[in-house]
């Protein structure tokens, strides 16, 4: 269970890496008044989707510890 833990975790953050470095370059920046406003047109669900399979994997870590101790 450990070993699952490990995978889901190392998947999750290699995917809010990868989806993160994608969604900051899908915005587009526009001159107004001088300021430069910059307007994200990204998709945000795989990152969000990646940080929860990271959260569980960090939980079924935490949690085949515990059950290893006892």
């Amino acid at each position: 269970m450990k070993i699952l833990g490990i995978i889901l975790t190392v998947l999750g953050v290699i995917g809010c890496v990868y989806f993160g470095i994608q969604a900051m370059n899908d915005s587009e920046s526009v001159s107004l008044l001088g300021m430069d406003i910059a307007v994200s047109t990204a998709d945000w669900s795989p990152l969000i989707v990646s940080a929860v399979v990271a959260v569980a994997g960090l939980l079924i870590m935490r949690t085949s510890k515990t059950a290893a101790k006892a």
